[in-house]
């Protein structure tokens, strides 16, 4: 039987090295095997697994947090002022809600305002029922209390252009951590770039 020409050029391209990221199957212990949906600051809907393709720091928050929430944007914030223009420009953070019933868009925008943001940050709500499993692969515990706050893990977390942890971080101040920055260093030089 012969195949047509179209399908055999479509199998070729799918096993080429360079074919892209989505055309290639995710190594087993990638973050981005979770069946998951974020909406973006800005109003895109996506899945989770489109956050493959560069390395991106990583941590969960929720807008109504007045102690930890901000110091972990300031440590993201100090994490990225260690890094040459170069890297600022390869490295995305990625702040997740953990509240996304209240953390809609909007809010998401106007944290990531309040807080003068880089454009190289994305703040995402989760799905309505993806929150605790972005949680639990990131390695973040959380708990909502009656008054409305959340108790959890405050962490950043490093992963690779496939998703694969490469190092945690946690924040107890808005200093960061030269152990996870020397990661960031060493993460990006391995990526290539975009």
């Amino acid at each position: 039987m012969k195949m047509p020409l179209s399908f055999l050029l479509l199998g070729l391209a799918l096993f080429q090295p360079g074919a892209p990221a989505a055309a290639q199957a995710l190594p087993g212990d990638s973050l981005y095997q979770l069946d998951a949906k974020v909406t973006d600051q800005d109003g895109n809907a996506g899945q989770w697994r489109d956050l493959r393709g560069r390395p991106r720091v990583m941590s969960m928050f929720y807008t109504n947090c007045h102690l930890m929430c901000p110091l972990i944007i300031e440590n993201g914030k100090a994490v990225q002022k260690q890094l040459t223009p170069a890297e600022r420009a390869r490295l995305e953070m990625v702040m997740i809600s953990l509240d996304p019933a209240r953390d809609t868009p909007q809010a998401l925008r106007e944290t990531a305002q309040r807080h003068r943001a880089p454009a190289q940050w994305r703040f995402l709500q989760p799905g309505a029922n993806d929150a605790r499993a972005i949680a639990s692969v990131l390695g973040v515990r959380y708990r909502p209390r009656e008054d409305g706050s959340i108790n959890h893990t405050s962490v950043l977390v490093l992963v690779d252009a496939e998703g694969r942890v490469l190092a945690r971080s946690e924040v107890a101040s808005a200093m960061p951590d030269p152990a996870f920055i020397a990661a960031v260093h060493t993460a990006l030089a391995a990526s290539p770039a975009p």
